[in-house]
Protein backbone atom coordinates (compact mmCIF):
# COMPACT_ATOMS: atom_id res chain seq x y z
CA UNK A 1 0.00 0.00 0.00
CA UNK A 2 1.30 3.66 -0.98
CA UNK A 3 0.55 6.55 1.49
CA UNK A 4 0.74 9.61 -0.69
CA UNK A 5 1.95 11.99 1.82
CA UNK A 6 4.58 12.20 5.09
CA UNK A 7 2.01 13.91 7.57
CA UNK A 8 -0.86 10.75 6.57
CA UNK A 9 2.90 8.34 7.16
CA UNK A 10 3.06 10.33 10.44
CA UNK A 11 -0.42 9.71 11.83
CA UNK A 12 -1.04 5.99 9.97
CA UNK A 13 2.55 4.57 10.77
CA UNK A 14 4.96 6.03 13.20
CA UNK A 15 2.46 7.66 15.82
CA UNK A 16 0.28 4.23 16.33
CA UNK A 17 4.17 2.95 17.19
CA UNK A 18 5.17 5.39 19.04
CA UNK A 19 2.17 4.97 21.27
CA UNK A 20 2.89 1.10 21.66
CA UNK A 21 6.71 2.66 22.86
CA UNK A 22 5.30 4.79 25.40
CA UNK A 23 3.19 2.09 26.65
CA UNK A 24 6.40 -0.28 27.23
CA UNK A 25 8.41 2.78 28.86
CA UNK A 26 5.81 2.95 31.47
CA UNK A 27 5.62 -0.19 32.09
CA UNK A 28 9.83 -0.23 32.51
CA UNK A 29 10.05 2.45 34.90
CA UNK A 30 6.58 2.39 37.12
CA UNK A 31 7.47 0.37 39.46
CA UNK A 32 10.65 2.86 40.66
CA UNK A 33 7.25 4.33 42.04
CA UNK A 34 5.16 1.67 43.23
CA UNK A 35 7.91 0.12 44.43
CA UNK A 36 6.77 1.17 48.36
CA UNK A 37 3.49 -0.01 47.66
CA UNK A 38 4.25 -3.50 46.31
CA UNK A 39 6.67 -4.38 49.33
CA UNK A 40 4.07 -2.94 51.87
CA UNK A 41 1.65 -4.75 50.35
CA UNK A 42 2.84 -8.12 49.32
CA UNK A 43 5.90 -7.73 51.38
CA UNK A 44 8.35 -8.22 49.11
CA UNK A 45 12.29 -8.09 50.46
CA UNK A 46 15.05 -5.80 48.47
CA UNK A 47 16.27 -9.22 46.26
CA UNK A 48 12.68 -9.47 45.79
CA UNK A 49 12.00 -6.40 44.54
CA UNK A 50 15.15 -6.55 42.26
CA UNK A 51 13.82 -9.77 40.28
CA UNK A 52 10.26 -8.36 40.02
CA UNK A 53 11.25 -5.28 38.16
CA UNK A 54 14.53 -7.08 36.09
CA UNK A 55 12.16 -10.36 35.03
CA UNK A 56 10.79 -7.50 32.28
CA UNK A 57 14.53 -6.64 31.17
CA UNK A 58 16.01 -10.55 31.13
CA UNK A 59 12.53 -11.64 29.24
CA UNK A 60 12.71 -8.70 26.79
CA UNK A 61 16.01 -9.66 26.20
CA UNK A 62 15.66 -13.32 25.78
CA UNK A 63 12.78 -12.43 22.97
CA UNK A 64 15.02 -9.81 20.83
CA UNK A 65 16.47 -12.27 18.69
CA UNK A 66 13.01 -14.62 18.08
CA UNK A 67 11.20 -10.55 17.57
CA UNK A 68 13.40 -9.10 14.85
CA UNK A 69 13.43 -12.27 12.55
CA UNK A 70 9.53 -12.12 12.71
CA UNK A 71 9.59 -8.16 11.88
CA UNK A 72 11.64 -8.95 8.94
CA UNK A 73 9.86 -11.92 8.31
CA UNK A 74 5.94 -10.84 8.80
CA UNK A 75 6.04 -6.86 9.33
CA UNK A 76 5.78 -4.97 12.26
CA UNK A 77 2.11 -4.02 12.17
CA UNK A 78 1.30 -7.52 12.89
CA UNK A 79 4.18 -8.75 15.26
CA UNK A 80 3.45 -5.82 17.03
CA UNK A 81 -0.19 -5.71 17.62
CA UNK A 82 -0.42 -9.51 18.87
CA UNK A 83 2.57 -8.92 21.76
CA UNK A 84 0.77 -5.76 22.83
CA UNK A 85 -2.33 -7.96 23.07
CA UNK A 86 -0.36 -10.67 25.59
CA UNK A 87 1.31 -7.64 27.32
CA UNK A 88 -2.49 -6.40 28.11
CA UNK A 89 -3.38 -9.76 29.60
CA UNK A 90 0.04 -9.71 31.86
CA UNK A 91 -0.89 -6.30 32.90
CA UNK A 92 -4.41 -7.25 34.04
CA UNK A 93 -2.63 -10.70 35.95
CA UNK A 94 -0.62 -8.23 37.73
CA UNK A 95 -3.68 -5.82 38.68
CA UNK A 96 -4.96 -8.99 41.02
CA UNK A 97 -2.08 -11.12 41.82
CA UNK A 98 -1.04 -11.16 45.56
CA UNK A 99 1.71 -13.35 45.47
CA UNK A 100 5.31 -13.19 44.34
CA UNK A 101 5.24 -15.69 41.86
CA UNK A 102 2.05 -14.55 40.10
CA UNK A 103 3.24 -10.94 40.45
CA UNK A 104 6.60 -12.17 38.83
CA UNK A 105 4.75 -14.17 36.04
CA UNK A 106 2.57 -11.12 35.35
CA UNK A 107 5.43 -8.98 34.89
CA UNK A 108 7.25 -11.36 32.86
CA UNK A 109 4.26 -11.30 30.21
CA UNK A 110 4.10 -7.87 30.49
CA UNK A 111 8.08 -7.62 29.38
CA UNK A 112 7.49 -10.17 26.38
CA UNK A 113 4.36 -8.33 25.42
CA UNK A 114 6.08 -5.15 24.80
CA UNK A 115 9.20 -6.76 23.44
CA UNK A 116 8.87 -5.33 20.11
CA UNK A 117 7.76 -1.87 21.26
CA UNK A 118 10.90 0.17 19.84
CA UNK A 119 12.14 -2.29 17.39
CA UNK A 120 8.82 -2.45 15.31
CA UNK A 121 9.27 1.12 15.58
CA UNK A 122 12.35 1.02 14.22
CA UNK A 123 11.38 -1.57 11.49
CA UNK A 124 8.41 0.85 10.43
CA UNK A 125 10.16 4.29 10.28
CA UNK A 126 13.12 2.24 7.82
CA UNK A 127 10.15 0.78 5.67
CA UNK A 128 8.41 3.83 5.38
CA UNK A 129 10.21 6.99 5.41
CA UNK A 130 13.58 7.62 3.63
CA UNK A 131 16.86 6.59 4.38
CA UNK A 132 18.07 10.00 5.20
CA UNK A 133 15.51 10.95 7.70
CA UNK A 134 15.86 7.32 9.64
CA UNK A 135 18.17 8.93 12.63
CA UNK A 136 16.07 12.01 13.45
CA UNK A 137 12.58 10.04 13.30
CA UNK A 138 14.35 7.20 15.49
CA UNK A 139 14.78 10.32 18.23
CA UNK A 140 11.45 11.79 17.75
CA UNK A 141 10.29 7.79 18.36
CA UNK A 142 12.30 7.45 21.52
CA UNK A 143 11.38 10.94 22.80
CA UNK A 144 7.95 10.28 22.80
CA UNK A 145 8.12 6.96 24.13
CA UNK A 146 10.05 8.26 27.22
CA UNK A 147 6.76 10.20 28.00
CA UNK A 148 5.89 7.09 29.43
CA UNK A 149 8.64 7.46 31.88
CA UNK A 150 7.60 11.30 32.58
CA UNK A 151 3.94 9.83 33.15
CA UNK A 152 5.20 7.24 35.53
CA UNK A 153 6.19 10.00 38.17
CA UNK A 154 3.89 12.76 38.74
CA UNK A 155 0.63 11.82 37.12
CA UNK A 156 1.01 8.12 38.44
CA UNK A 157 1.63 9.48 41.74
CA UNK A 158 -1.74 11.02 41.43
CA UNK A 159 -3.32 8.41 40.19
CA UNK A 160 -2.01 6.08 43.24
CA UNK A 161 -3.60 8.90 45.87
CA UNK A 162 -6.49 8.80 44.28
CA UNK A 163 -7.11 5.05 43.20
CA UNK A 164 -4.33 2.34 44.29
CA UNK A 165 -1.92 0.27 41.72
CA UNK A 166 -4.45 -2.11 40.96
CA UNK A 167 -6.59 -0.04 39.51
CA UNK A 168 -4.35 1.93 37.50
CA UNK A 169 -2.71 -1.69 36.18
CA UNK A 170 -6.27 -2.41 35.10
CA UNK A 171 -6.59 1.04 33.08
CA UNK A 172 -3.04 -0.09 31.89
CA UNK A 173 -4.24 -2.98 30.45
CA UNK A 174 -7.51 -1.61 28.85
CA UNK A 175 -4.69 1.13 27.12
CA UNK A 176 -2.54 -1.52 25.76
CA UNK A 177 -5.24 -3.56 24.47
CA UNK A 178 -6.43 -0.98 22.97
CA UNK A 179 -3.34 0.43 21.00
CA UNK A 180 -2.95 -3.34 19.97
CA UNK A 181 -6.14 -2.97 18.20
CA UNK A 182 -5.43 0.27 16.71
CA UNK A 183 -2.04 -0.41 15.34
CA UNK A 184 -3.53 -3.81 13.74
CA UNK A 185 -6.29 -1.65 12.20
CA UNK A 186 -4.56 1.66 10.97
CA UNK A 187 -1.13 0.65 10.09
CA UNK A 188 -0.82 -0.58 6.46
CA UNK A 189 1.16 -3.15 5.16
CA UNK A 190 4.52 -2.79 3.46
CA UNK A 191 5.52 -5.28 0.98
CA UNK A 192 9.19 -6.45 2.48
CA UNK A 193 12.14 -7.27 0.44
CA UNK A 194 13.06 -10.63 -0.02
CA UNK A 195 15.71 -11.30 2.37
CA UNK A 196 18.84 -12.92 0.86
CA UNK A 197 20.66 -16.26 2.21
CA UNK A 198 23.37 -13.88 3.22
CA UNK A 199 21.47 -11.59 5.44
CA UNK A 200 20.68 -13.93 8.77
CA UNK A 201 21.33 -13.84 12.09
CA UNK A 202 24.70 -14.77 11.54
CA UNK A 203 25.46 -11.74 9.78
CA UNK A 204 25.06 -9.43 12.79
CA UNK A 205 26.68 -11.42 15.42
CA UNK A 206 29.88 -12.10 13.03
CA UNK A 207 30.47 -8.61 12.59
CA UNK A 208 32.71 -7.26 14.23
CA UNK A 209 32.13 -4.06 14.34
CA UNK A 210 28.67 -4.98 16.03
CA UNK A 211 31.15 -6.27 18.58
CA UNK A 212 32.75 -3.09 18.68
CA UNK A 213 30.16 -0.91 19.48
CA UNK A 214 27.70 -3.42 21.42
CA UNK A 215 29.25 -3.68 24.54
CA UNK A 216 29.85 -0.16 25.05
CA UNK A 217 26.33 0.55 24.03
CA UNK A 218 25.07 -2.33 26.81
CA UNK A 219 26.86 -1.61 29.43
CA UNK A 220 26.24 2.16 29.50
CA UNK A 221 22.59 2.09 28.73
CA UNK A 222 21.55 -1.05 30.25
CA UNK A 223 22.83 0.48 33.77
CA UNK A 224 21.20 3.84 32.72
CA UNK A 225 17.79 1.74 32.65
CA UNK A 226 18.34 -0.20 35.85
CA UNK A 227 18.95 2.95 37.31
CA UNK A 228 16.18 5.04 36.84
CA UNK A 229 14.03 2.21 36.36
CA UNK A 230 14.42 0.76 40.19
CA UNK A 231 17.43 2.00 42.08
CA UNK A 232 17.18 5.72 41.50
CA UNK A 233 14.54 5.54 43.84
CA UNK A 234 16.28 3.95 47.20
CA UNK A 235 19.41 5.72 46.62
CA UNK A 236 17.46 9.45 46.69
CA UNK A 237 15.74 8.16 50.09
CA UNK A 238 17.85 6.14 51.44
CA UNK A 239 21.58 8.72 50.57
CA UNK A 240 19.91 11.45 49.60
CA UNK A 241 17.28 11.65 52.45
CA UNK A 242 14.18 13.02 50.14
CA UNK A 243 10.62 12.62 51.37
CA UNK A 244 8.02 11.34 48.59
CA UNK A 245 6.66 15.22 47.38
CA UNK A 246 10.55 15.57 46.56
CA UNK A 247 11.51 12.06 45.19
CA UNK A 248 8.18 12.22 43.32
CA UNK A 249 9.55 16.08 41.43
CA UNK A 250 13.13 14.49 40.96
CA UNK A 251 12.08 11.45 39.16
CA UNK A 252 10.12 13.88 37.02
CA UNK A 253 12.52 16.10 36.37
CA UNK A 254 14.77 13.05 35.35
CA UNK A 255 11.95 12.15 32.89
CA UNK A 256 11.62 15.11 31.09
CA UNK A 257 15.43 15.17 30.82
CA UNK A 258 15.26 11.54 29.34
CA UNK A 259 12.66 13.03 26.74
CA UNK A 260 14.76 15.70 26.03
CA UNK A 261 17.67 13.75 25.48
CA UNK A 262 16.15 11.50 22.86
CA UNK A 263 14.57 14.72 20.64
CA UNK A 264 18.67 15.65 21.02
CA UNK A 265 20.58 12.70 20.28
CA UNK A 266 18.05 12.07 17.24
CA UNK A 267 18.61 15.81 16.18
CA UNK A 268 22.51 15.90 16.71
CA UNK A 269 23.13 12.41 14.81
CA UNK A 270 20.77 13.89 11.78
CA UNK A 271 23.14 16.16 11.13
CA UNK A 272 26.41 15.18 12.02
CA UNK A 273 25.89 12.27 9.41
CA UNK A 274 25.31 14.67 6.97
CA UNK A 275 28.94 16.08 7.32
CA UNK A 276 30.39 12.82 7.54
CA UNK A 277 30.92 12.75 10.75
CA UNK A 278 30.53 8.66 12.70
CA UNK A 279 27.41 8.34 15.54
CA UNK A 280 30.15 6.75 17.51
CA UNK A 281 31.74 9.14 18.83
CA UNK A 282 28.46 10.32 20.31
CA UNK A 283 28.68 7.20 21.94
CA UNK A 284 31.73 7.73 23.33
CA UNK A 285 30.96 11.15 24.85
CA UNK A 286 27.95 9.79 26.40
CA UNK A 287 29.40 6.65 28.00
CA UNK A 288 32.95 9.43 29.31
CA UNK A 289 29.41 11.64 30.22
CA UNK A 290 28.04 8.83 32.21
CA UNK A 291 30.42 7.71 34.15
CA UNK A 292 31.76 10.34 35.17
CA UNK A 293 28.14 11.14 36.58
CA UNK A 294 28.15 7.81 38.77
CA UNK A 295 31.41 8.49 40.30
CA UNK A 296 30.35 11.70 41.90
CA UNK A 297 27.41 9.74 43.01
CA UNK A 298 29.54 7.00 44.24
CA UNK A 299 32.01 9.45 45.82
CA UNK A 300 29.10 12.18 47.13
CA UNK A 301 30.58 14.74 45.17
CA UNK A 302 29.35 18.28 46.27
CA UNK A 303 27.14 18.81 43.80
CA UNK A 304 22.69 18.96 44.42
CA UNK A 305 21.72 15.30 43.11
CA UNK A 306 19.73 16.34 40.44
CA UNK A 307 22.80 16.81 38.40
CA UNK A 308 23.98 13.27 38.15
CA UNK A 309 21.03 12.36 38.13
CA UNK A 310 19.55 13.89 35.00
CA UNK A 311 22.77 12.37 32.95
CA UNK A 312 22.00 9.23 34.25
CA UNK A 313 18.71 9.73 32.37
CA UNK A 314 20.45 11.26 29.76
CA UNK A 315 22.75 8.41 29.12
CA UNK A 316 19.18 6.42 29.05
CA UNK A 317 18.43 7.94 25.85
CA UNK A 318 22.12 7.18 23.99
CA UNK A 319 19.84 4.07 21.73
CA UNK A 320 18.90 6.58 19.57
CA UNK A 321 22.95 7.12 18.80
CA UNK A 322 23.17 2.89 18.86
CA UNK A 323 20.74 2.66 16.73
CA UNK A 324 21.85 4.92 14.14
CA UNK A 325 25.46 3.39 14.46
CA UNK A 326 23.52 0.12 13.54
CA UNK A 327 21.74 1.34 10.79
CA UNK A 328 24.68 2.13 8.62
CA UNK A 329 26.16 -1.56 9.47
CA UNK A 330 23.44 -3.81 8.23
CA UNK A 331 21.61 -3.67 5.00
CA UNK A 332 17.58 -2.58 5.39
CA UNK A 333 16.60 -6.50 5.62
CA UNK A 334 18.31 -7.13 8.33
CA UNK A 335 17.71 -3.87 10.08
CA UNK A 336 14.94 -6.04 12.68
CA UNK A 337 17.42 -8.31 13.75
CA UNK A 338 20.41 -6.33 13.81
CA UNK A 339 18.24 -3.88 16.35
CA UNK A 340 17.05 -6.70 18.17
CA UNK A 341 20.29 -8.39 18.73
CA UNK A 342 21.84 -5.14 20.33
CA UNK A 343 18.45 -5.02 22.16
CA UNK A 344 19.11 -8.48 24.03
CA UNK A 345 22.58 -6.77 24.80
CA UNK A 346 20.89 -3.66 26.12
CA UNK A 347 18.27 -5.53 28.23
CA UNK A 348 20.31 -8.06 29.44
CA UNK A 349 22.56 -6.19 30.89
CA UNK A 350 19.59 -3.92 32.25
CA UNK A 351 18.47 -6.97 34.01
CA UNK A 352 21.81 -8.06 35.62
CA UNK A 353 22.59 -4.49 36.89
CA UNK A 354 18.65 -4.41 38.12
CA UNK A 355 18.96 -7.63 39.84
CA UNK A 356 22.65 -7.96 40.87
CA UNK A 357 22.39 -4.45 42.26
CA UNK A 358 19.64 -5.99 44.39
CA UNK A 359 21.52 -9.07 45.62
CA UNK A 360 24.42 -7.08 46.65
CA UNK A 361 22.68 -4.14 49.13
CA UNK A 362 20.49 -6.84 50.50
CA UNK A 363 24.21 -7.98 52.31
CA UNK A 364 23.66 -4.85 53.93
CA UNK A 365 20.82 -4.67 56.95
CA UNK A 366 18.25 -1.71 56.73
CA UNK A 367 18.60 0.60 59.45
CA UNK A 368 15.40 1.78 60.05
CA UNK A 369 14.23 0.85 56.63
CA UNK A 370 17.08 2.58 54.48
CA UNK A 371 20.39 0.95 53.15
CA UNK A 372 23.28 2.44 54.11
CA UNK A 373 25.35 4.39 51.60
CA UNK A 374 28.52 2.13 51.33
CA UNK A 375 26.24 -0.69 49.91
CA UNK A 376 24.89 1.37 47.31
CA UNK A 377 28.63 2.65 46.36
CA UNK A 378 29.41 -0.86 46.18
CA UNK A 379 27.20 -1.79 43.79
CA UNK A 380 27.25 1.46 41.50
CA UNK A 381 31.07 0.89 41.34
CA UNK A 382 31.19 -2.79 39.41
CA UNK A 383 29.08 -0.94 37.22
CA UNK A 384 31.57 1.56 36.51
CA UNK A 385 33.99 -0.46 36.09
CA UNK A 386 32.70 -2.96 33.67
CA UNK A 387 31.96 0.58 32.01
CA UNK A 388 35.26 1.60 31.66
CA UNK A 389 36.03 -1.95 30.45
CA UNK A 390 34.02 -1.38 27.57
CA UNK A 391 35.24 2.24 26.83
CA UNK A 392 38.74 0.51 26.55
CA UNK A 393 37.70 -2.45 24.71
CA UNK A 394 36.24 0.13 22.04
CA UNK A 395 39.21 2.44 22.12
CA UNK A 396 42.21 -0.33 21.42
CA UNK A 397 41.71 -0.08 17.55
CA UNK A 398 42.18 4.08 17.86
CA UNK A 399 45.31 3.05 19.75
CA UNK A 400 46.83 0.53 17.84
CA UNK A 401 46.48 2.56 14.90
CA UNK A 402 47.94 5.62 16.72
CA UNK A 403 50.66 3.37 17.84
CA UNK A 404 51.41 1.79 14.57
CA UNK A 405 51.48 5.90 13.14
CA UNK A 406 54.22 6.74 16.39
CA UNK A 407 55.99 3.62 16.66
CA UNK A 408 58.99 4.24 13.93
CA UNK A 409 59.89 0.07 14.14
CA UNK A 410 57.07 -1.56 13.09
CA UNK A 411 55.97 -3.79 15.80
CA UNK A 412 51.68 -2.93 14.64
CA UNK A 413 50.84 -3.27 10.95
CA UNK A 414 50.26 -0.05 9.51
CA UNK A 415 46.78 0.43 8.47
CA UNK A 416 43.76 2.26 8.56
CA UNK A 417 42.22 2.43 12.27
CA UNK A 418 38.43 1.07 10.47
CA UNK A 419 40.19 -1.98 9.01
CA UNK A 420 40.33 -3.92 12.20
CA UNK A 421 36.39 -3.77 11.32
CA UNK A 422 34.90 -6.11 8.84
CA UNK A 423 34.02 -3.31 5.78
CA UNK A 424 30.10 -2.27 4.65
CA UNK A 425 30.97 -3.27 1.75
CA UNK A 426 30.68 -6.87 2.50
CA UNK A 427 26.88 -6.09 2.43
CA UNK A 428 26.69 -4.30 -0.54
CA UNK A 429 26.28 -7.02 -2.70
CA UNK A 430 23.18 -8.59 -1.87
CA UNK A 431 21.26 -5.65 0.07
CA UNK A 432 17.57 -5.20 -1.05
CA UNK A 433 16.94 -1.78 -0.23
CA UNK A 434 13.21 -0.68 0.54
CA UNK A 435 12.93 2.66 -0.56
CA UNK A 436 10.36 5.29 0.33
CA UNK A 437 7.45 6.11 -1.82
CA UNK A 438 9.17 8.32 -4.45
CA UNK A 439 6.61 11.04 -3.65
CA UNK A 440 8.10 11.72 0.00
CA UNK A 441 8.76 15.25 0.58
CA UNK A 442 10.42 16.83 3.32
Amino acid sequence: MQISTPWLRIARVFLPFAAGYYLSYLFRTINALIASHLSSDTGLGTADLGLLTSIYFLVFAAAQIPVGILLDRFGPRRVQSVLLLLAAVGAALFSVSTSFLSLLIARAMIGLGVAAALTAGLKSIVLWFPRERVALLNGYMIMLGSLGAVTATAPVEHMLAWMGWRPLFEILAAATGATAILIYVVVPERAIGQTNAHATIGSVFGDRRFWRIAPLSATCIGSAWSLQGLWASPWLMDVEGLDRASLVQQLLTMSIVLSCGAWLFGTTVHYIKRWGIGAEWILVMVAVLFVAAELALILRAPLPSIVPWSVVAFAGTATVVSFAVIVDYFPPELAGRANGALNVLHFGWAFLAQFGTGLILEQWSANGGHRSVRAYQVAFVLNVALQISALVWFALPWGRYLASRLTPIGFFVPANVFDVVESVSSYENFAILVPADDDAEW
